[in-house]
């Protein structure tokens, strides 16, 4: 069974690279990948802020946000 894992971005050249390595680099038979670009889904601006994303890009596993690099704060996404 594998385990979810949501990457969390705004579409910003280091989220679009941060995606490329990490998200698309994670073992797929091990994670259930979901890409959710904020800048195009703004109704799930809440969901990431609940799983303790604070900036974008960000790699959710289970209940552990992972920060990586800094692309945009997540409050500018809700403006």
């Amino acid at each position: 069974m594998s385990m979810k894992a949501i990457f969390y971005h705004a579409g910003c050249p280091v989220c679009v690279a941060a995606e490329r390595t990490v998200a698309e680099g994670l073992d797929h038979s091990k994670y259930d990948v979901e890409i959710v670009h904020l800048g195009q889904q703004k109704g799930r601006v809440t969901e990431a802020e609940r799983a303790g994303v604070k900036s974008v890009p960000a790699l959710v596993i289970g209940d552990q946000a992972f920060h990586i690099n800094h692309g945009a704060d997540l409050s500018a996404l809700k403006a």
